[in-house]
C-alpha cells in the first residue's frame, strides 16, 4: 500500500486524532516490522517534508516566472488584446506586467503553510484511511478541498500589497487605457487581483501534487533516516 505524502509537523490540533492508533486498522501496515509509532511519525515527517519543499520552491525569486509548468500568463479575457498591444510597441510593458504578477504569487505561498498546519489537525480517521490508500496525490486532493479558499483569502492581501509595490495595478491600467484607443477594441472589464490570488493557489497545489509523488514512488526524495526506514518496508 502507498503511504504518503506532504507536510507539517506537530500542531496541537494534532492531538485530537491519534495516527499511531488508526493505523493499526490499516491492511498490511504492521507487516513491515515497524511500530506503530514509528509509522506514525514517518507520515507526519513525509507531510511536513513534502508541503516544506513545495513552499520553499514556489516561494523563491522565478518559483513561478520560471516554472512553464505554473507561470502565471496573459488571462485568456486579456489575450485579445495582447496581440494589438504588442503590434503597436507595448511588448515590453506586456511583459513587466506577466512577470509582477508571478513575483506576486511568489511572495504570497508562504502564507500557506498554517493552513496546511489546520488542515492536517483536522483530519479525521476516514481522511487518512483515504490519503493512506489513495492515489499518488490523495493528499494534495485532500488539502485542495479543505483549504483552498483559505489560501485564497491569505494570498489576496498579499498579491494586493506586492502588485501595488512591483506597479503591476498601474501597468494594468495603462495597457487597458492604450487598448481602448485601439479601432474597434472592446470594452474588458477583470479583476486582475484575484487572478493572481486564484493562479497562486493552483501553481501551488501542483507543485505539492509532485512533491506528494516523488515521496510515494522515488527513494530519493525520502531526504531522512525515517522516511527512507518507513517507506522502504510500506
Amino acid at each position: 500500500m502507498s503511504v504518503a505524502v506532504l507536510l507539517v509537523g506537530v500542531n496541537p490540533a494534532w492531538a485530537q486524532f491519534d495516527i499511531n492508533k488508526a493505523l493499526q486498522g490499516l491492511s498490511g501496515v504492521t507487516e513491515s516490522g515497524l511500530s506503530d509509532a514509528k509509522i506514525g511519525s514517518g507520515l507526519q515527517e513525509a507531510l511536513k517534508v513534502g508541503t516544506e519543499n513545495a513552499v520553499n520552491i514556489t516561494g523563491q525569486t522565478d518559483g513561478f516566472f520560471k516554472n512553464q509548468l505554473i507561470k502565471i500568463l496573459m488571462p485568456k479575457t486579456l489575450q485579445n488584446m495582447e496581440k494589438p498591444l504588442r503590434f503597436v510597441g507595448y511588448g515590453p510593458q506586456i511583459d513587466e506586467f506577466v512577470l509582477g504578477m508571478n513575483r506576486a504569487a511568489e511572495k504570497s505561498v508562504p502564507f500557506a503553510k498554517d493552513i496546511f498546519w489546520d488542515a492536517i489537525g483536522q483530519m479525521s480517521f476516514d481522511d487518512a484511511r483515504k490519503i493512506l490508500a489513495g492515489s499518488d496525490t490523495a493528499a494534495t486532493d485532500y488539502f485542495k478541498a479543505k483549504t483552498s479558499k483559505k489560501l485564497q483569502a491569505a494570498f489576496k492581501p498579499s498579491v494586493e500589497e506586492v502588485m501595488g509595490q512591483v506597479g503591476v495595478n498601474q501597468q494594468y491600467n495603462e495597457l487597458i487605457g492604450r487598448y481602448k484607443d485601439v479601432p474597434f477594441a472592446k470594452s474588458v472589464t477583470f479583476d486582475v487581483n484575484q487572478y493572481v490570488t486564484e493562479k497562486t493557489t493552483d501553481g501551488l497545489f501542483f507543485v505539492v501534487g509532485q512533491e506528494e509523488k516523488k515521496i510515494r514512488t522515488n527513494p530519493a526524495a525520502r531526504v531522512t533516516d525515517l522516511l527512507k526506514e518507513v517507506f522502504s518496508k510500506r
